[in-house]
């Protein structure tokens, strides 16, 4: 059966178009924006169609499945777009028509009677970034934020006392033995959990809230997002770590967006690199670190080094939405302050 028939791919199409239909004949900006909650959401139909890529036993089949999600929701986005564009101008020519009316009362008592909740930025970000990565074939897993010492540095081939430990400024828990709880410094800690417990070959992203004993300013936070990816299958080669690098910066930033790598270390990957991206305006930001898993770290999975391998790649979420949307400092997104979350529907 091509992949094309399946149940999935006819469930998304009856979607797609249902969805497409609702929103060309929905009649306010509110109606919109409620609908698209509903549309997107993970109670929606599309929702639905991705939670069952878990299920999909055949890599291609996934894939391809995970792409048309993609694809989905981009033209769901892009008619809402449009809508929205066509309705707020017909409500703006409404209101100029409205002269009996003072606007700025108006304004006013819509802002403290109607004030709608949107998503985070972090949120709008995650939720992206898990469409992009699934549309590339990839399967979503979470893990604990309170970790052992052994999950968040020894399987990462960080022994007790490795220099490297002092790259994380580590928060502990109090526990029976002193520092073998923490709250967890990176994602990576979920690598282990899904290799331990996932079958290969593992095409997974792991997004989640860290914890590092950071001063705020406009570029940290001590609480702040990752994601994580990790691929463990034969004969993967560096090749393959460039190359999926390079087709989430096209997915994620947009076709003139590029990448490229520097050599780094890490000390559960090696070869390690940093990789960048480059905005059309021919201009440099760095994104985050990536490598080959070190074989101690497959081992400490349960996998052996001789059989299979994979790349890890990992960078902050936080600052992905930062740079998304322009935001100056990353404090700005935290503050609850309403004249900033207004710009961002």
């Amino acid at each position: 059966m091509s992949t094309s028939s399946s149940p999935e791919m006819q469930q998304l199409a009856s979607a797609l178009a249902e969805g497409v239909a609702s929103i060309r004949s929905s009649t306010s900006s509110d109606d919109l924006r409620t609908l698209m909650s509903a549309l997107t959401g993970k109670k929606g139909a599309i929702a639905t169609v991705k939670a069952s890529l878990g299920k999909l036993t055949d890599i291609d089949a996934r894939k391809a499945l995970g792409s048309a999600v993609n694809d989905a929701l981009n033209e769901l986005h892009s008619a809402a777009e449009t809508r929205s564009r066509e309705l707020r101008t017909a409500e703006f020519a409404e209101q100029i028509q409205s002269e009996r009316v003072d606007m700025t009362e108006l304004a006013l008592s819509a802002r403290t009677t109607q004030r709608r909740g949107r998503m985070h930025l972090v949120t709008q970000a995650t939720e992206r970034l898990e469409d992009v990565f699934i549309g590339l074939g990839f399967q979503i897993a979470e893990g604990p934020e309170v970790e052992t010492d052994f999950y968040n540095f020894e399987a990462l081939n960080m022994p007790p006392s490795h220099p490297a430990r002092s790259m994380w400024d580590t928060l502990f828990i109090e526990s029976d033995v002193e520092g073998s709880v923490v709250l967890r410094t990176h994602t990576s800690p979920v690598q282990i959990r899904v290799m331990q417990e996932w079958p290969p070959p593992i095409y997974a992203v792991m997004p989640g809230r860290v914890f590092r004993k950071e001063t705020p300013d406009a570029t940290h936070m001590p609480v702040f997002h990752q994601i994580e990816g990790l691929v463990i299958d034969r004969g993967i080669t560096f090749a393959d770590l460039a190359g999926t690098i390079e087709s989430f910066t096209k997915a994620f930033f947009g076709s003139g967006f590029t990448s490229r790598l520097r050599p780094s270390y890490f000390p559960f990957t090696e070869p390690s690199a940093e990789f960048d991206i480059r905005r059309p305006d021919g201009s440099w930001i760095e994104l985050g670190g990536c490598g080959m898993v070190h074989p101690h770290v497959l081992r400490a999975g349960g996998l052996d080094p001789n059989e299979w391998s994979g790349f890890a790649f990992g960078f902050g979420i936080d600052r992905m939405a930062k740079e998304r949307h322009g935001v100056n400092d990353l404090r700005d997104m935290y503050s609850d302050d309403v004249r900033f979350t207004e710009q961002f529907s």
